[in-house]
């Protein structure tokens, strides 16, 4: 190609526009991710009111990922079959009745229930987030797209959990979901009401076929050290900074702010996503966390630089598998999505050892090994571009 044609592709690249139905999609991560982190910040008065503790009240977040998990890994693939709008507009559907049921709970085993519900809509719906957003996007395009939509885990944590915790105190827990719920109804209509090509209808592969799509297996192992990683020490900084540095819970909202600031920030950068590499990003920012652990400033700087390298990471993984093969896309994110939800368990219990064992700083010691070893396994994937 001459420097001619490379000029007019660039342009032509970066005039095409990102579709609106991008935000929507955007939304659509955003609601899901209401739900995820509200139950940590309200579990107090859950538990006063339906008579239980707050460990017991915690299990309705576990089945939540574990709904998510199995869901993911056993129905993503019917993404593929029916298309990516139609199965998100269902789980959305499925995803605002869970949340119903979990605002008129009466009791805690229908909390949980209806919590697994939620994670089975979620399931469905995140993979289909994905594959969608690979398909719209327009060539060139692709990481910018997707940075968009992940940009929707800002919004559920950087407005949804003080919004969460604030309704709470206002009108009840039950209107917190309620609200989510209204919410995800609002989304469900728009997402039925786009005009989205979506391709012709492709099969629904077992379950774990999609394990023998080239490069799957080793970004997969990436993807979960990833998320092992990053759950593993996100999950104890609040108590880090209560028991050893002697701050009010309340300092972990600031912790979360800045984390969502920096993850959220990083969608202006996308474009320069494949010269700013993630892989060698991540494990300085672990060496960094571990530094500042003793520093509450420091360490809120610190973890808004990790959130950006946790936004280039997570957007190149996506990009990546979402490539390896078109017509197994929603198959292939529905894997992505239950190894994530696997290592949010493994990682939270995995580091959960070591903290009880050593201090904090060796937590993020740890992570910077994973994500070498993420890294590492990437490495072996191939770098395909699928059409779209």
């Amino acid at each position: 190609m001459t420097n001619i044609d490379q000029s007019i592709s660039t342009l032509s690249a970066e005039r095409a526009r990102i579709p609106p139905f991008a935000f929507v999609l955007t939304v659509c991560i955003g609601v899901i991710g209401s739900n995820s982190l509200a139950l940590g910040p309200i579990a107090p008065e859950v538990a006063r009111s339906l008579g239980a503790d707050v460990p017991a009240v915690m299990t309705a977040s576990a089945a939540f990922g574990l709904g998510t998990a199995a869901s993911a890994v056993f129905l993503g693939r019917l993404i593929d079959r029916h298309g990516p709008r139609r199965m998100l507009a269902a789980a959305l559907l499925l995803l605002a009745a869970g949340l119903a049921g979990s605002a008129f709970a009466p009791a805690l085993p229908l909390l949980v229930a209806a919590q697994l519900v939620v994670g089975i809509a979620a399931g469905i719906a995140l993979p289909a987030i994905y594959t969608l957003a690979s398909v719209i996007a327009p060539a060139g395009r692709e990481s910018e797209t997707i940075g968009l939509v992940l940009t929707g885990w800002t919004l559920s944590m950087v407005a949804g959990v003080p919004l969460s915790a604030a309704i709470a105190d206002f009108a009840g827990w039950r209107t917190v979901y309620l609200v989510v719920a209204a919410a995800t109804l609002v989304a469900c209509t728009a997402v039925r009401l786009a005009a989205v090509r979506e391709g012709s209808a492709g099969q629904a592969t077992l379950p774990l076929a999609a394990l023998g799509v080239r490069g799957v297996a080793p970004l997969l192992v990436a993807c979960a050290a990833f998320m092992a990683a990053f759950y593993g020490v996100y999950g104890y900084i609040g108590d880090h900074l209560h028991a050893a540095l002697g701050l009010p819970v309340s300092a972990n909202g600031l912790v979360a702010i800045s984390y969502g600031l920096g993850f959220g920030g990083a969608a202006f950068l996308d474009r320069l996503i494949d010269r700013f590499g993630a892989a060698r990003l991540l494990p300085l920012i672990f060496l960094a966390v571990s530094a500042a652990s003793g520093s509450y400033p420091a360490m809120l700087a610190v973890v808004s630089l990790w959130g950006l390298a946790n936004h280039f990471g997570l957007n190149v993984l996506i990009m990546r598998l979402t490539a390896l093969d078109p017509a197994r896309r929603g198959a292939i994110m529905g894997l992505n999505s239950g190894v994530t939800y696997l290592a949010l368990f493994a990682g939270t219990i995995g580091f959960g050892a070591v903290y009880a064992g050593t201090a904090f700083y060796s937590l993020p010691l740890a992570a910077a090994g994973l994500m070498l070893a993420a890294a590492a396994s990437a490495a072996l994937a191939p770098l395909q571009t699928g059409a779209h």
